[in-house]
Protein backbone atom coordinates (compact mmCIF):
# COMPACT_ATOMS: atom_id res chain seq x y z
CA UNK A 1 0.00 0.00 0.00
CA UNK A 2 1.37 3.37 -1.01
CA UNK A 3 0.90 5.93 1.72
CA UNK A 4 0.02 9.58 1.13
CA UNK A 5 3.52 10.94 1.95
CA UNK A 6 5.05 8.55 -0.59
CA UNK A 7 2.56 9.78 -3.20
CA UNK A 8 3.53 13.38 -2.42
CA UNK A 9 7.21 12.60 -2.82
CA UNK A 10 6.57 10.84 -6.12
CA UNK A 11 4.54 13.80 -7.36
CA UNK A 12 7.30 16.30 -6.49
CA UNK A 13 9.92 14.13 -8.20
CA UNK A 14 7.75 13.88 -11.29
CA UNK A 15 7.11 17.65 -11.39
CA UNK A 16 10.61 18.95 -10.66
CA UNK A 17 12.93 16.24 -11.95
CA UNK A 18 13.11 17.67 -15.48
CA UNK A 19 13.44 21.28 -14.27
CA UNK A 20 16.45 20.60 -12.07
CA UNK A 21 19.65 21.02 -14.06
CA UNK A 22 22.22 18.28 -13.99
CA UNK A 23 25.44 19.37 -12.40
CA UNK A 24 28.65 18.09 -13.84
CA UNK A 25 31.88 18.77 -12.03
CA UNK A 26 34.65 19.52 -14.45
CA UNK A 27 37.87 17.70 -13.63
CA UNK A 28 40.84 19.53 -15.13
CA UNK A 29 43.24 17.42 -17.10
CA UNK A 30 46.81 17.23 -15.89
CA UNK A 31 49.23 19.24 -17.97
CA UNK A 32 52.89 19.74 -17.88
CA UNK A 33 52.69 23.01 -15.91
CA UNK A 34 50.04 21.83 -13.42
CA UNK A 35 51.03 19.88 -10.39
CA UNK A 36 49.21 16.66 -9.42
CA UNK A 37 47.57 18.61 -6.59
CA UNK A 38 45.75 20.82 -9.12
CA UNK A 39 47.81 23.98 -8.48
CA UNK A 40 48.23 25.96 -11.75
CA UNK A 41 51.71 26.70 -12.97
CA UNK A 42 53.34 29.93 -14.10
CA UNK A 43 52.16 29.60 -17.70
CA UNK A 44 48.48 29.25 -16.71
CA UNK A 45 48.74 32.22 -14.36
CA UNK A 46 50.25 34.35 -17.13
CA UNK A 47 47.52 33.33 -19.58
CA UNK A 48 44.86 34.16 -17.00
CA UNK A 49 46.39 37.57 -16.33
CA UNK A 50 46.71 38.35 -20.04
CA UNK A 51 43.08 37.34 -20.54
CA UNK A 52 41.96 40.01 -18.10
CA UNK A 53 43.83 42.88 -19.79
CA UNK A 54 41.52 45.37 -21.60
CA UNK A 55 43.55 45.67 -24.79
CA UNK A 56 41.15 48.11 -26.45
CA UNK A 57 41.30 50.47 -23.47
CA UNK A 58 45.09 50.07 -23.34
CA UNK A 59 45.47 51.08 -27.01
CA UNK A 60 43.11 54.04 -26.53
CA UNK A 61 45.04 55.16 -23.44
CA UNK A 62 48.39 55.04 -25.24
CA UNK A 63 46.93 56.96 -28.18
CA UNK A 64 45.38 59.53 -25.84
CA UNK A 65 48.62 60.03 -23.89
CA UNK A 66 50.62 60.37 -27.11
CA UNK A 67 48.19 62.87 -28.65
CA UNK A 68 47.95 65.03 -25.53
CA UNK A 69 51.73 64.96 -25.06
CA UNK A 70 52.33 66.07 -28.66
CA UNK A 71 49.70 68.79 -28.49
CA UNK A 72 50.79 70.20 -25.13
CA UNK A 73 54.57 69.95 -25.60
CA UNK A 74 54.78 71.13 -29.20
CA UNK A 75 52.05 73.73 -28.73
CA UNK A 76 53.82 75.27 -25.73
CA UNK A 77 57.15 75.65 -27.59
CA UNK A 78 55.45 76.83 -30.79
CA UNK A 79 53.56 79.58 -28.94
CA UNK A 80 56.83 80.82 -27.42
CA UNK A 81 58.43 80.94 -30.88
CA UNK A 82 55.42 82.79 -32.29
CA UNK A 83 55.74 85.55 -29.68
CA UNK A 84 59.43 85.86 -30.50
CA UNK A 85 58.71 86.24 -34.23
CA UNK A 86 56.05 88.89 -33.62
CA UNK A 87 58.26 90.90 -31.27
CA UNK A 88 61.24 90.87 -33.63
CA UNK A 89 59.62 91.42 -37.03
CA UNK A 90 55.97 92.50 -36.89
CA UNK A 91 55.37 94.45 -33.66
CA UNK A 92 58.35 96.29 -32.26
CA UNK A 93 56.28 98.21 -29.69
CA UNK A 94 55.53 96.14 -26.59
CA UNK A 95 52.18 97.82 -25.95
CA UNK A 96 50.85 96.71 -29.34
CA UNK A 97 51.15 93.01 -28.60
CA UNK A 98 50.75 93.12 -24.81
CA UNK A 99 47.25 91.60 -24.96
CA UNK A 100 48.43 88.86 -27.32
CA UNK A 101 51.33 88.01 -24.99
CA UNK A 102 48.95 87.70 -22.05
CA UNK A 103 46.60 85.45 -24.04
CA UNK A 104 49.48 83.21 -25.13
CA UNK A 105 50.77 83.00 -21.56
CA UNK A 106 47.28 82.05 -20.38
CA UNK A 107 47.07 79.39 -23.09
CA UNK A 108 50.38 77.94 -21.91
CA UNK A 109 49.00 77.62 -18.37
CA UNK A 110 45.88 75.97 -19.81
CA UNK A 111 48.14 73.50 -21.59
CA UNK A 112 49.66 72.52 -18.23
CA UNK A 113 46.17 71.87 -16.86
CA UNK A 114 45.13 69.87 -19.91
CA UNK A 115 48.20 67.64 -19.66
CA UNK A 116 47.62 66.96 -15.94
CA UNK A 117 43.89 66.33 -16.35
CA UNK A 118 44.20 63.90 -19.24
CA UNK A 119 47.00 62.01 -17.52
CA UNK A 120 44.67 61.29 -14.59
CA UNK A 121 41.60 60.78 -16.79
CA UNK A 122 43.39 58.26 -19.01
CA UNK A 123 44.47 56.24 -15.97
CA UNK A 124 40.91 56.29 -14.60
CA UNK A 125 39.46 55.09 -17.91
CA UNK A 126 42.07 52.33 -18.10
CA UNK A 127 41.17 51.24 -14.55
CA UNK A 128 37.49 51.25 -15.54
CA UNK A 129 38.39 49.02 -18.49
CA UNK A 130 40.10 46.55 -16.13
CA UNK A 131 37.03 46.62 -13.87
CA UNK A 132 34.59 45.95 -16.70
CA UNK A 133 36.76 43.23 -18.22
CA UNK A 134 36.88 41.47 -14.85
CA UNK A 135 33.10 41.76 -14.57
CA UNK A 136 32.60 40.11 -17.95
CA UNK A 137 35.24 37.41 -17.49
CA UNK A 138 33.94 36.42 -14.04
CA UNK A 139 30.24 36.79 -14.82
CA UNK A 140 29.43 33.27 -13.65
CA UNK A 141 31.61 33.47 -10.56
CA UNK A 142 31.34 35.40 -7.34
CA UNK A 143 31.90 38.78 -8.98
CA UNK A 144 28.97 41.15 -8.48
CA UNK A 145 28.31 44.28 -10.50
CA UNK A 146 26.66 46.98 -8.46
CA UNK A 147 24.33 49.79 -9.46
CA UNK A 148 27.02 52.28 -8.44
CA UNK A 149 29.50 50.69 -10.87
CA UNK A 150 26.99 50.91 -13.73
CA UNK A 151 26.23 54.53 -12.83
CA UNK A 152 29.94 55.40 -12.88
CA UNK A 153 30.32 53.74 -16.30
CA UNK A 154 27.39 55.78 -17.62
CA UNK A 155 28.94 58.97 -16.21
CA UNK A 156 32.21 58.21 -18.00
CA UNK A 157 30.31 57.77 -21.27
CA UNK A 158 28.74 61.22 -20.92
CA UNK A 159 31.99 62.91 -19.82
CA UNK A 160 33.99 61.33 -22.65
CA UNK A 161 31.37 62.48 -25.15
CA UNK A 162 31.64 66.07 -23.86
CA UNK A 163 35.44 65.94 -23.97
CA UNK A 164 35.35 64.55 -27.51
CA UNK A 165 33.20 67.44 -28.70
CA UNK A 166 35.50 69.91 -26.92
CA UNK A 167 38.59 68.39 -28.52
CA UNK A 168 37.00 68.71 -31.94
CA UNK A 169 37.01 72.46 -31.29
CA UNK A 170 40.61 72.29 -30.07
CA UNK A 171 41.58 70.42 -33.23
CA UNK A 172 39.95 73.07 -35.41
CA UNK A 173 41.57 75.88 -33.40
CA UNK A 174 45.02 74.27 -33.67
CA UNK A 175 44.69 74.27 -37.46
CA UNK A 176 44.49 78.11 -37.54
CA UNK A 177 48.20 78.80 -36.80
CA UNK A 178 49.15 76.05 -39.25
CA UNK A 179 47.14 77.88 -41.93
CA UNK A 180 48.81 81.21 -41.05
CA UNK A 181 52.34 79.82 -41.11
CA UNK A 182 51.60 77.97 -44.33
CA UNK A 183 50.53 81.22 -46.01
CA UNK A 184 53.75 82.92 -44.90
CA UNK A 185 55.86 79.97 -46.04
CA UNK A 186 54.12 79.78 -49.44
CA UNK A 187 54.64 83.54 -49.92
CA UNK A 188 58.35 83.10 -49.26
CA UNK A 189 58.45 80.33 -51.87
CA UNK A 190 56.83 82.68 -54.36
CA UNK A 191 59.46 85.33 -53.62
CA UNK A 192 62.24 82.79 -54.19
CA UNK A 193 60.74 81.74 -57.53
CA UNK A 194 60.42 85.38 -58.63
CA UNK A 195 64.07 86.03 -57.81
CA UNK A 196 65.01 83.07 -59.98
CA UNK A 197 62.94 84.19 -62.97
CA UNK A 198 63.65 87.93 -62.45
CA UNK A 199 60.30 88.95 -63.96
CA UNK A 200 58.55 90.73 -61.08
CA UNK A 201 60.32 92.42 -58.13
CA UNK A 202 59.79 90.57 -54.88
CA UNK A 203 59.46 93.77 -52.85
CA UNK A 204 55.85 94.06 -53.94
CA UNK A 205 54.90 90.77 -52.26
CA UNK A 206 54.09 91.22 -48.57
CA UNK A 207 52.49 89.43 -45.63
CA UNK A 208 50.38 91.56 -43.31
CA UNK A 209 49.87 89.89 -39.92
CA UNK A 210 47.38 92.58 -38.89
CA UNK A 211 44.73 91.14 -41.21
CA UNK A 212 44.55 87.99 -39.03
CA UNK A 213 43.50 90.06 -36.01
CA UNK A 214 46.26 88.89 -33.69
CA UNK A 215 47.80 92.38 -33.47
CA UNK A 216 46.06 95.80 -33.83
CA UNK A 217 46.07 97.78 -37.07
CA UNK A 218 48.27 100.50 -35.58
CA UNK A 219 51.08 98.03 -34.87
CA UNK A 220 54.42 98.93 -36.45
CA UNK A 221 55.56 97.63 -38.90
CA UNK A 222 52.74 95.04 -38.99
CA UNK A 223 53.88 93.56 -42.30
CA UNK A 224 56.99 92.21 -44.00
CA UNK A 225 57.84 92.35 -47.69
CA UNK A 226 60.41 90.97 -50.10
CA UNK A 227 63.82 90.04 -48.70
CA UNK A 228 62.76 90.84 -45.13
CA UNK A 229 59.97 88.28 -45.35
CA UNK A 230 62.37 85.77 -46.91
CA UNK A 231 64.79 86.25 -44.02
CA UNK A 232 61.96 85.64 -41.56
CA UNK A 233 61.17 82.33 -43.25
CA UNK A 234 64.83 81.32 -42.98
CA UNK A 235 65.03 81.86 -39.21
CA UNK A 236 65.03 78.94 -36.79
CA UNK A 237 62.06 80.38 -34.86
CA UNK A 238 59.84 80.30 -37.94
CA UNK A 239 61.00 76.85 -39.04
CA UNK A 240 60.54 75.29 -35.61
CA UNK A 241 57.25 77.03 -34.85
CA UNK A 242 55.74 76.03 -38.20
CA UNK A 243 56.59 72.35 -37.84
CA UNK A 244 55.70 72.24 -34.14
CA UNK A 245 52.26 73.66 -34.89
CA UNK A 246 51.78 70.90 -37.47
CA UNK A 247 52.75 68.24 -34.91
CA UNK A 248 50.49 69.85 -32.29
CA UNK A 249 47.57 69.77 -34.72
CA UNK A 250 48.28 66.10 -35.44
CA UNK A 251 48.39 65.43 -31.68
CA UNK A 252 44.98 67.08 -31.26
CA UNK A 253 43.61 64.87 -34.04
CA UNK A 254 45.06 61.77 -32.38
CA UNK A 255 43.42 62.79 -29.10
CA UNK A 256 40.05 63.12 -30.85
CA UNK A 257 40.45 59.62 -32.30
CA UNK A 258 41.42 58.27 -28.87
CA UNK A 259 38.35 59.84 -27.23
CA UNK A 260 36.08 58.40 -29.93
CA UNK A 261 37.71 55.03 -29.30
CA UNK A 262 37.15 55.46 -25.57
CA UNK A 263 33.51 56.39 -26.20
CA UNK A 264 32.90 53.18 -28.14
CA UNK A 265 34.64 51.10 -25.46
CA UNK A 266 32.73 52.72 -22.60
CA UNK A 267 29.39 52.31 -24.37
CA UNK A 268 30.12 48.63 -24.97
CA UNK A 269 31.26 48.14 -21.37
CA UNK A 270 28.14 49.81 -20.03
CA UNK A 271 25.99 47.46 -22.13
CA UNK A 272 27.97 44.48 -20.83
CA UNK A 273 27.47 45.57 -17.24
CA UNK A 274 23.77 46.01 -17.83
CA UNK A 275 23.49 42.49 -19.25
CA UNK A 276 25.61 41.17 -16.39
CA UNK A 277 23.22 42.65 -13.83
CA UNK A 278 20.28 40.97 -15.57
CA UNK A 279 22.14 37.66 -15.63
CA UNK A 280 22.92 37.97 -11.94
CA UNK A 281 19.26 38.64 -11.14
CA UNK A 282 18.27 35.56 -13.15
CA UNK A 283 20.84 33.41 -11.37
CA UNK A 284 19.69 34.67 -7.98
CA UNK A 285 16.07 33.80 -8.79
CA UNK A 286 17.10 30.39 -10.09
CA UNK A 287 19.16 29.66 -6.98
CA UNK A 288 16.26 30.74 -4.78
CA UNK A 289 13.86 28.41 -6.60
CA UNK A 290 16.28 25.50 -6.28
CA UNK A 291 16.67 26.20 -2.58
CA UNK A 292 12.88 26.25 -2.14
CA UNK A 293 12.64 22.95 -4.00
CA UNK A 294 15.26 21.39 -1.76
CA UNK A 295 13.39 22.68 1.28
CA UNK A 296 10.16 21.10 0.04
CA UNK A 297 11.89 17.78 -0.57
CA UNK A 298 13.53 17.83 2.85
CA UNK A 299 10.20 18.57 4.54
CA UNK A 300 8.57 15.76 2.57
CA UNK A 301 11.25 13.33 3.68
CA UNK A 302 10.77 14.43 7.27
CA UNK A 303 7.01 13.83 7.01
CA UNK A 304 7.66 10.41 5.45
CA UNK A 305 10.04 9.50 8.26
CA UNK A 306 7.51 10.66 10.83
CA UNK A 307 4.81 8.45 9.31
CA UNK A 308 7.06 5.43 9.07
Amino acid sequence: VITRPEMEIGRYHWMYRSSRPHRYHHVPALRGNISPLGIPGCFECCIKCLGGVPYASLVATILCFSGVALFCGCGHVALTGTVSILEQHFSTTASDHALLSEVIQLMQYVIYGIASFFFLYGIILLAEGFYTTSAVKELHGEFKTTACGRCISGMFVFLTYVLGVAWLGVFGFSAVPVFMFYNIWSTCEVIKSLQTNVTVPGDQICVDIRQYGIIPWNAVPGKACGPILENICNTNEFYMSYHLFIVACAGAGATVIALIHFLMILSSNWAYLKDASKMQAYQDIKAKEEQELQDIQSRSKEQLNSYT
